[in-house]
């Protein structure tokens, strides 16, 4: 495939065109709880006041990595480098917001085959370089932020190159390139009458290698699943060789190699290509809104629906604080008018919690599949939104980056985390997490506001994600934030949760992978690393830490 893919601001999310503006509501009930008399002003520096090190790569290390994939290929001008010195979580854009490139690579490789690839990857063993697989840079949890792991030097590797796509309709399945664009990717396939069905909130900028490295879960992944039950083959360089394993429908050959490399995050090597399961393009699509009278209620509404095989493709449940939030931030003729207000109070939900269900497939499977979920919804005191609700979160559900990047300008903290936890521990976990955020963001004349909602419904259990915003502590916004998501991250490892579902383990979530997979799991990950990387020069502190 062709064509340039598209840039985010290098300070922030999305392109500069994007504008999200926030409701007059919206901004009386931010103000009011952070204890805000105004907004704050705190826009980004220029990209000119920027600081940037000096690259570290040494002259022999340039000349041989512009031999083996042509000079074009090998950048090291400044706005190349910095905007590949972070991802995209709230501790990137503060630095990235405050002139602090400090962390960005010396140089930006773009190979175009597997064998440059190797090339370069066997350059950098000899050099000492780190190297950290780029895709679309969405991370939020430092996946992509150049570590150097005690080596001089760091390149990232993009591979915007590797865009490739083939796609075997008669067996659904879809070979990427692993720095294609995921909505590239869905975009020719629809034209195909084709699906992945996969749309997580970064779907805008995600790249497929990116999905595949980090385990992504979509938005509508309750029906379609998440991307490592959509993996069938996969393709990597690591510095120790290649591996493809084979496009075949299922295999008792032994462990999984294939499992063991999805969600392997650039520690072992680079992954270049994935092939897929797809699905014929739904004929209907139908999203609608429900409101229970509180969390417990709906909790205990979707895990009916889901053990009953009635589940929807897309299921989430807001809490009272995110629900309270998005309807102050909803736009004029939703759920905001009076009327719609007075009906909610009326029946005994003015401080409900909002459903979206959302149905796609073919119209005969769908209609029963919709029915049988209605009914149950209903027996749990659900009240039905109808169509309206459904549709406004459907043309609202890639905008929270962006609403980020106006409330940082506004001095407000904004940050996500995830997890998930059985159906029997779902509500001591959330007021658990909930009640680590608010405790550790909590300032005098300042409560913070933590909301969170239900999604990726499994029969076992569910995934929780919360949304925090607070008064940024100016000149400590990365220690505050820090702060607040190690209290979190211990109340989610005391309540035996996952330390996360979907945003995989980065930097940021290495320290509590032990606890997860054990002392042996440990050794045995840090094991396969050794023999894919020997020399360690693959994305060093992502997934194992320092210690991988």
């Amino acid at each position: 495939m062709t064509g340039a893919p598209r840039q985010m601001r290098w300070w922030g999310w999305g392109e500069p065109a994007e504008e999200v503006k926030i409701t007059t509501a919206g901004e009386a009930l931010m103000l009011a709880r952070l204890g805000m008399s105004g907004w704050a002003d705190r826009p980004p520096v220029s990209l000119e006041r920027v600081s940037l090190p000096q690259p570290a790569l040494s002259a022999s290390a340039l000349r041989s990595m512009r031999a083996a994939v042509g000079d074009a290929n090998v950048l090291t001008d400044r706005e190349t480098r910095i905007r590949r010195a972070a991802g995209r979580s709230y501790a990137d854009l503060i630095r990235l917001r405050a002139g602090d490139a400090g962390t960005a690579p010396d140089a930006v490789v773009v190979p175009g085959s597997e064998d440059e690839i190797g090339s370069i990857l066997a350059i950098c063993e000899s050099e000492g370089v780190a190297v950290i697989p780029f895709g679309g840079g969405t991370s939020v949890v430092g996946g992509v932020t150049p570590g150097r792991g005690g080596l001089g030097a760091a390149v990232t590797l993009d591979l915007a190159r590797f865009d490739s796509l083939e796609v075997d309709r008669r067996s659904l399945l879809a070979t990427a390139g692993a720095g294609l664009r995921a909505r590239n990717v869905e975009a020719a396939l629809q034209a195909q009458g084709l699906t992945l069905g996969h749309f997580p909130q970064s779907f805008e900028y995600a790249s497929i290698g990116g999905y595949v490295a980090t385990r992504s879960a979509g938005q509508a992944s309750t029906g379609y699943g998440r991307i490592d039950e959509l993996v069938v083959a996969l393709q990597m360089v690591a510095p120790a060789g290649r591996i493809r394993t084979p496009r075949v429908p299922a295999s008792a050959a032994g462990p999984s190699v294939r499992e063991l490399l999805v969600g392997s995050e650039g520690a072992f090597g680079v992954i270049t290509a994935a092939t897929l399961a797809v699905r014929p393009s739904p004929e209907v699509r139908a999203f609608e809104g429900w409101s229970f009278r509180n969390f417990a209620a709906g909790v205990e509404a979707l895990r009916d629906v889901e053990q009953s095989e009635a589940s929807p493709d897309v299921a989430r449940l807001s809490d009272e604080e995110e629900t309270a939030i998005g309807l102050a931030m909803a736009d004029r003729g939703s759920l905001t008018d009076r009327a719609a207000r007075t009906y909610l109070r009326a029946r005994g939900h003015d401080r409900g919690c909002l459903v979206i269900v959302g149905f796609e497939g073919e119209r005969e499977e769908v209609a029963p599949r919709k029915a049988r979920c209605t009914r149950i919804l209903r027996r749990h005191g659900g009240l039905a939104l109808g169509r309206r609700a459904g549709e406004a979160w459907v043309r609202t559900r890639y905008l929270a980056p962006y609403l980020r990047d106006v409330l940082l300008d506004r001095g407000v903290l904004a940050e996500t985390l995830e997890t998930a936890t059985t159906w029997s521990r779902l509500e001591a976990l959330h007021a658990a997490v909930g009640q680590a955020l608010g405790s550790s963001l909590a300032e005098e004349g300042s409560r913070p506001l933590v909301a969170c909602h239900v999604s990726h419904l499994y029969p076992s259990g569910a995934s929780l994600y919360f949304t925090c915003m607070a008064r940024a502590r100016q000149g400590a916004e990365v220690e505050q934030w820090r702060a607040a998501k190690e209290a979190a991250s211990r109340a989610i490892v005391e309540h035996g949760a996952t330390i996360t579902h979907h945003h995989a383990v980065g930097r940021d979530h290495a320290a509590f992978l032990r606890h997860e997979i054990g002392d042996l799991g440990i050794a045995a990950l840090q094991a396969a690393k050794g023999r894919f990387d020997p020399h360690g020069i693959m994305n060093p502190g992502a997934l194992l830490g320092p210690e991988g």
